[in-house]
This record gives structure tokens, sequence and C-alpha cells, in this order.
């Protein structure tokens, strides 16, 4: 399939710090999980890509269009749905109110047809019997989706969501999820988020940054068999694991080398994604 986003040698440094480090990536239609920890570079890559800040090096296109040039730029945000990881909004508007203003600046200048595109896609986020009420008066839910919708206005073709179900409550966060997977249908989705379980349960490919570049681009079936044959489980911490720590049922889960003769566990994307991350010197928590 040909990538409707590609990036080659993407590079950006704040001072001293390296926030990405020659970055490739290709995207395909469906939803692309982003994993890594904190300082990985994930939502400086997001910021570029949705052409918030410009890369000191390298280039990339989203479906054709070149954003180092002017007209690039502006067809590239036509293209783009941007959900930032704190999205702003002004208390007073109300959901329809916010919707409309971004679409606004989506050069939906058309009245009528822009607010049946509002409606449409407050009901697509189940917002349509709430779409009058304040912002400042909705659950942190609620504004997640409201910066859902707003992302999805205009129909993208690519659509970058930040950390989209942080704070969101289980059942929250299930709803959420739905929204996404029905996003991905016929778009490309890059989705950056700590939530291994979004991965599994959405993604059809995932990429792990760690020091500002890509360590694994792949499957999630592909990152969890970096475990297999690696997860055990012990009466005790094994001191030669990489990562340990007590379940719910009293025993140890133990991630890394396992000695001789342990009683071997089924490995998880989660366990894969650990030991990526430890593989490249960056650490694991116990």
């Amino acid at each position: 399939m040909n990538p409707t986003v590609s990036a080659s040698g993407l590079s950006l440094h704040y001072g001293r710090t390296r926030a990405l480090d020659e970055v490739e990536l290709r995207l395909t239609p469906g939803v692309t999980g982003l994993l890594g920890p904190n300082g990985a570079g994930k939502t400086t890559l997001l910021r570029v890509l949705a052409t918030a800040v410009p890369a000191d090096r390298g280039s990339f296109t989203v479906l054709g269009h070149d954003p180092r040039t002017a007209r690039g730029r502006q067809e590239v945000r036509r293209h783009l749905g941007y959900l930032p990881q704190t999205p702003g909004f002004h208390p007073g508007f109300t959901a329809f109110e916010f919707v409309d203003y971004v679409a606004i600046l989506k050069e939906l200048t058309d009245r009528r047809a822009r607010h049946r595109e509002v409606r449409r896609v407050l009901e697509e986020v189940g917002l349509g019997e709430v779409r009058g009420r304040r912002i400042r008066k909705l659950s942190g839910g609620m504004r997640q989706r409201v910066a859902l919708a707003a992302a999805l206005v205009g129909d993208p073709g690519f659509l970058v969501l930040d950390e989209p179900t942080v704070g969101l409550d289980p059942e929250q966060r299930m709803r959420f999820r739905e929204l996404i997977a029905r996003a991905g249908e016929g778009r490309t989705v890059l989705l950056s988020t700590h939530q291994t379980e979004d991965v599994a349960m959405l993604c059809r490919r995932v990429l792990v940054m760690a020091g500002g570049t890509v360590r694994f681009d792949g499957t999630p079936a592909e990152l969890t068999a970096r475990a297999a044959g690696r997860v055990w489980s012990s009466t005790e911490r094994d001191p030669g694991a990489k990562a340990g720590w007590r379940t719910g049922t009293g025993t140890f889960r133990n991630v890394g080398d396992p000695p001789a003769g342990a009683d071997l566990a089924e490995a998880t994307l989660e366990d894969g994604y650990l030991l990526v991350l430890d593989g490249m010197g960056a650490g694991v928590a116990a």
C-alpha cells in the first residue's frame, strides 16, 4: 500500500536538546500507534507533522503535499486534523461554537454548509444533543470528544491524535477507542499514547520512539513477539529480571532473560515494548 504520509531525516533541536534525530516513517490508511517514554520526542514529532513547528532538517509529505513551501503547507493543513495533548478551549464557547470556529479556520466559508458539517461531526462523536452547552460545563470526556470533533471537521485525510485518552475513566476510554477506530476507516491516523492496551486494541501498526528516533516499526503482534519466551512467573522477584512486579495473585511477573526451568508466561505487547526500550538503553522501571 502506498504511504499517505512519508517522512525522511526529520531532525529538530531545542538548544542542545535533540528532540528529533533523523526520524524516518511511512504511514498508510488505518490507525498507527506511537509509543515511547516521556521525553522520547513523540509530541515534537506530532507537532512537526501537524506543521505547528518546522523541523531543522529533513522532509515529509502528507497526501503528496510538501509543507516546505507556503502553498504545500496550506494544502497539508487543509487535509489535516490535529488533536493536541492539551486542547485550548475558550470557556465561554459552546461545543457548537468551538467546532464552528475551527471550521472557519479550515476555510469552510459557506455558512450553511459549514454548520451542516459542524452538526455532522458533533453527531459523529455523540455530542449532538449537547452542542449548545458551554464547554466549561462539560465533563472531561465530553471535552475530549469536542476536541476530536474539531479535528474531524472537514473530513481530513490525516488525523494526528496526541494522548487523546489521557485522564479518561475506563468507560470513557472504551468509548473514545470506538470513535478512534471509526475515524481510522478510510483515513490515516497517528495516535500517540502511553496506553499499550489502546495500541493492542486499535492499531494495525505500532512505532516505538526513544531518544528522538524510531526504535521499532511493525505490527502489534511483532512487538509482542519480541517478548516471547522472555516472561516468567516466580514466587519472588527474580533479581536477574529487567522488570518485575507482584501480581494480584501474589506471584511475581518477570520480564527479561529467564533462568533455566522458569515457569514461562504468555507475553503481551507491553512486555515487548519494555524490552525494546531496555535494548536501546532507555531503562525499564521495576
